[in-house]
């Protein structure tokens, strides 16, 4: 006597592994257990906005993935359901948007349809949202200090650190040249590239040298004071003021120093480890003493002039950032009332970025006020005490660097394939000669319990029953295709009873270790959203997993503390997803696990033509030579040991064609080419396959033998 079928009926419906050639013993019996009156535990739809409508719209997509919280004002959805970009911010007109899909399509598509035939991933930097950026920071500043009858200026400084790419720097400089804006350098070579960067800026920009420090960190300062650059070295350890004496002596430079305070102020959140009177940086009430009792018997108190200090990043609140710059602005008037020649007070970094669009002071993901409320509470909390002290206003220098290049940098990258969790089945069958007889009690309390609509005895007996077949498969006695189908029933029923969608994971041609260090690293989350197909419904849950043999390299958390991203099914084209806010830190931070380099890029600048843009700068991603060279390997050795491997076991003619295809291929990209044209279509008579027809009748026509069918090219 056979077991019931348990049956489930869907479109489109597809058997398990092993289900086709699952037929032994007796046949079922005819009584069925339907599932599709099921009670589910969980909610069907993707999202509850507008989900018992037959239509959707692009604002029902930016309402779900919260486009217009943390995007505003910068991106937003047209009516063709495609993500733009808003160049100017607010200011933006509707015909100077730009179309984010058309800019990738741009960039990807070949050269012989017009394109520029860049590989995917591709990061796409919008340099007219960089300049609006710091435009509106300075604005901020000024606005406030007017309102609030401030007796001095805002003068920013951008952290190289956030993002050190030459074209990056190179625009901040010049974009902030109306304003003195400057660069701030932790280390020798962010030094050496400020010095560089800001030959080109205000003579008035500040160079602000922060980090820990060396002799020859100090005399590179030291020159670059001699240099004209308004450079202040900024003491991070007592023993530093020592070597700045010393060798500004030997050099004969006046130097202008600043001091690193270690403020008792402390941040809670994640970024605010460095801060509080156990932080990394900084110097004690006790060590501000020493030095200026140092400077003083040098003769230099003069020398100091600017006060520093870090609560940390994404500073959550405006009543945190009052209480630590009101507790620097008092270490400030006592430095003045010491005899220093104070004129400086840098707040450092902490203006946060809104990554959920939560608007929330309770999260690393977001801050709970705007640039201008930012900007009115520092100018207020200076003020408040240096009137108190009848001490001079100082100029106000921040060192905001996420702030300024988190928004002007979008990370595109294609879903490749996707799987499902749980498959989706008619029915299952199964005999029970195989099962044992604990196997099938377990077997017959499940169908009851599906009679019952009990759905949590059900899934009980459902995860015993794998549990048994397990053991019997580990113990020989039940063979893989039965087993198969004790997977398929149990995902059939979790699928069923507990989630209605399952969630599927998405192959995305990415390295999250690369790309998005911070996700990996401490758990940063960023808006990852389709940038197309935003006027179709979402069908699937998904989570994003990489080309990396990592198990760490998914992404599985998203804003809004969701555990999966609502995205589209693939199609026959490409599907585009798109991760913002990343300007900051990611490309700095990115490394080359599994050899996966940085992607290609593009620069875009708004335009009055028809498609509304102009990239203006373009560069391919790394080559698998260029990782490898990182790595210490050298690519050009490494081919012509291929080379002559191939030669000795296929032949010199074989082999030489086949060294070719190697060569072409230390010359690309690591990442995968959904279009490419290499596939092993063609095949000589010995056997051996070509990389595509054009190589194999070139191989033929000119003979395999010769060498630019095997030579190695490299930049």
């Amino acid at each position: 006597m056979g077991m019931p079928t348990l049956a489930y009926r869907v479109d489109s419906a597809v058997p398990p592994p092993g289900y086709s050639t699952f037929i032994v013993g007796e046949s079922s019996l005819a009584t069925t257990v339907s599932f599709s009156s099921f009670t589910t535990t969980s909610a069907t739809a993707v999202d509850s906005t507008n989900s018992n409508s037959t239509h959707w719209s692009p604002a029902h997509s930016s309402t779900l993935y919260r486009i217009d919280n943390w995007g505003a004002p910068y991106f937003a959805v047209n009516d063709s359901g495609n993500i733009t970009v808003r160049p100017h911010g607010s200011s933006t007109l509707s015909h100077q948007e730009i179309d984010l899909l058309k800019v990738v399509k741009k960039a990807s598509d070949p050269k012989s349809v017009g394109g520029l035939g860049l590989q995917m991933p591709l990061i796409v930097r919008f340099p007219d949202v960089l300049k609006n950026r710091l435009e509106s920071l300075q604005s901020a500043f000024v606005s406030a200090i007017q309102t609030q009858g401030y007796e001095s200026r805002y003068q920013g400084v951008y952290p190289v650190k956030c993002n050190q790419d030459r074209f990056v720097v190179e625009d901040i400089v010049k974009f902030g040249t109306p304003f003195r804006f400057g660069l701030e350098a932790g280390s020798k070579p962010e030094l050496l590239l400020a010095m560089s960067c800001l030959c080109k800026g205000n003579p008035e920009a500040l160079l602000i040298c922060n980090g820990f420090k060396d002799a020859e960190y100090i005399s590179l300062a030291l020159l670059a004071r001699k240099f004209q650059f308004n450079t202040v070295i900024v003491l991070e350890q007592e023993e530093e003021v020592k070597l700045v004496i010393d060798i500004s002596k030997k050099l004969s430079v006046r130097p202008v120093i600043g001091l690193r305070a270690k403020l008792r102020t402390k941040h809670s959140g994640h970024f605010g480890s460095t801060s509080g009177e156990k932080g990394k940086f900084g110097l004690t009430t006790n060590h501000i003493l020493r030095v200026v009792k140092d400077l003083h018997d040098s003769d230099m108190l003069d020398c100091l002039q600017l006060l520093h200090f870090h609560i940390g990043s994404q500073i959550p609140s405006t009543a945190l950032l009052q209480d630590g710059v009101s507790e620097a602005a008092q270490i400030y008037s006592e430095l003045t009332r010491l005899g220093a020649d104070m004129k400086v007070i840098d707040i450092g970094g902490g203006l946060g970025i809104d990554y959920d669009g939560s608007k929330s002071g309770n999260s690393d993901l977001s801050v709970s006020y705007s640039l201008e409320e930012y900007a009115s509470a520092v100018v207020n909390a200076i003020q408040v005490v240096c009137d108190r002290k009848s001490v001079k206003h100082p100029i106000i220098c921040s060192e905001s660097g996420r702030a300024i290049v988190s928004h002007h940098s979008v990370l595109i990258f294609e879903a490749m394939s996707t799987t499902d969790t749980a498959p989706s089945m008619n029915q299952i069958n199964l005999p029970f000669i195989e099962l044992s007889e604990d196997a099938r009690s377990d077997y017959w309390n499940m169908s009851d319990a599906v009679m019952r609509h009990d759905n949590e005895t059900c899934l009980f007996y459902a995860d015993q029953l794998k549990q048994r077949c397990v053991q019997q498969f580990k113990e020989g006695s039940l063979g893989i295709e039965q087993l198969a189908a004790v997977d398929g029933l149990f995902d059939l029923v979790t699928k069923t009873i507990v989630e209605t969608e399952p969630v599927r994971t998405y192959l995305v041609n990415l390295s999250i270790f690369t790309s998005i260090p911070d996700f990996w690293s401490i758990g940063q989350i960023f808006p990852i959203v389709p940038i197309h197909r935003l006027d179709q419904k979402p069908e699937v849950k998904a989570i994003l997993s990489d080309l990396t043999c990592d198990s760490d390299g998914k992404i599985d958390k998203f804003i809004g503390g969701e555990a999966n991203l609502p995205l589209h099914k693939p199609g026959n084209g490409q599907y585009y997803l798109g991760m913002f806010l990343g300007g900051a830190y990611q490309e700095a931070l990115g490394g080359v696990h599994n050899l996966f380099g940085s992607p290609s890029v593009v620069t875009v600048l708004q335009s009055d033509g028809p498609h509304s843009f102009a990239i203006t700068h373009a560069m391919s991603g790394p080559s698998c030579a260029d990782v490898l060279r990182v790595m210490q390997h050298e690519p050009k050795l490494m081919f012509e040991n291929l080379k002559h491997r191939a030669e000795e076991f296929c032949g010199i003619d074989a082999g030489s064609c086949l060294a070719s295809t190697v060569a072409r291929s230390f010359q690309n990209m690591p990442y995968l080419e959904p279009r490419s044209s290499c596939s092993l279509i063609a095949m000589n008579n010995s056997g051996f396959y070509y990389c595509n027809e054009e190589d194999y009748y070139a191989g033929s026509e000119t003979g395999a033998n010769k060498d630019e069918h095997w030579s190695y090219c490299f930049a």
